[in-house]
This record gives structure tokens, C-alpha cells and sequence, in this order.
């Protein structure tokens, strides 16, 4: 009996050691050499500061910026230690009662606008987390923000286009605009 306990001992430290110590200081050693942007984070910094990651959603409320995709985070939006969907079902009157309130608050935002409402600017994400919104949830936004900052719709569009991203290897996904760096793009800090 005791060989057996000691047998097991001798397992949990050898494997803690090398899932819990080896293995992970490895990969990371392997990600910082061969993708060390990726690998700390994908900062967007500007003077050396990070004003954010190209990975994660970032919580925009002035009407002048582009707004992301809703986060269903806790206990805040965009929470990367939270991450994870609402887990509300289509048929879950929440659900219906948040995508009700966030279509009111897109026209509270912009009345003239009568275009329809692009899902995605009323529904989260499985992580809670997308820093992307398609292009049609970008042009949904042009008046708006156009005319916020006394720009010509053109020049939004302009900005628009710069910053949408195509499939990945052209094949992949689906084309995709990344909420910070357009808007950091309109400030002029990218």
C-alpha cells in the first residue's frame, strides 16, 4: 500500500512539474521568440502607453465614436477576465428586452438614421469580448459619427474602408472592422 501512495506522490509531482511548470513556460518562451506582439497582448500603444488591444472589445459611449458589439461581460462591459456570452436563448424575453433596449438607445443616438439596424451592433458575442463589427455595422454608424465630428460622410467612409479587414487568407471568415483602430484612426492617434 505504501509503494502505491508513494508511487502516486511521485506521479502528481513529476506531471505537476511538467504541465504545470514546463509546458506552459515553453510555449510561452516559444511565443514570445516567434509572435511576440500576438503574445503580449496586441497592444495598440501611442508614446508608450497602451491605449488598448487589438483583441478586445473596448467600451465606447460618446456618440462621436463607433460603437462595438454589446459585451455581456460581468460585473462591467468588455471584462476580459469574464469572458463569456449572455447564455440567454432566442426565446428568453431577456434577451428580446435587451436587443429592444439597445435598438432604442442606437436611435436615440441617431433619429434621422432609418436604416435597419445591423445585428450585430444588438447582439454579444460568445466571448463577450469581439473587437470587430462588420462593415455594415460600420456604415450603420457613418452619419452619426460624421456628423458629430463636422466631418463629411465620405471622409467616415473613407476611414471605414481603411480599416475593414477582408477574409482571412481570402477565404476565411467574413470581412470585419476593428472598433479601436478605426477610432483611434478618427483621432489621429494611429
Amino acid at each position: 500500500m505504501g509503494k502505491i501512495i508513494r508511487q502516486s506522490v511521485v506521479m502528481l509531482v513529476l506531471f505537476t512539474i511538467v504541465t504545470g511548470i514546463a509546458y506552459p513556460l515553453l510555449v510561452t518562451g516559444i511565443a514570445q521568440v516567434l509572435f511576440p506582439r500576438a503574445s503580449n497582448g496586441s497592444l495598440i500603444e501611442r508614446d508608450g502607453k497602451p491605449l488598448g488591444s487589438e483583441l478586445i472589445g473596448q467600451a465606447f459611449a460618446d456618440p462621436k465614436y463607433f460603437w462595438g458589439r454589446p459585451s455581456a461581460t460581468a460585473p462591467f462591459a468588455n471584462n476580459s477576465a469574464a469572458s463569456g456570452g449572455s447564455n440567454l436563448g432566442p426565446t428568453n424575453p431577456a434577451l428580446a428586452d435587451a436587443v429592444k433596449q439597445r435598438v432604442q438607445a442606437l436611435h436615440a443616438a441617431d433619429p434621422s438614421n432609418a436604416m435597419a439596424v445591423p445585428v450585430d451592433l444588438v447582439t454579444t458575442s460568445a466571448s463577450g469580448l469581439d473587437p470587430h463589427i462588420s462593415p455594415a455595422a460600420a456604415n450603420y454608424q457613418i452619419a452619426r459619427v460624421a456628423r458629430l465630428r463636422g466631418l463629411a460622410e465620405a471622409q467616415v467612409s473613407a476611414f471605414v474602408a481603411r480599416a475593414t479587414d477582408g477574409r482571412q487568407f481570402g477565404v476565411l471568415g467574413e470581412p470585419r472592422v476593428n472598433v479601436l483602430k478605426l477610432n483611434l484612426a478618427l483621432d489621429g492617434k494611429l
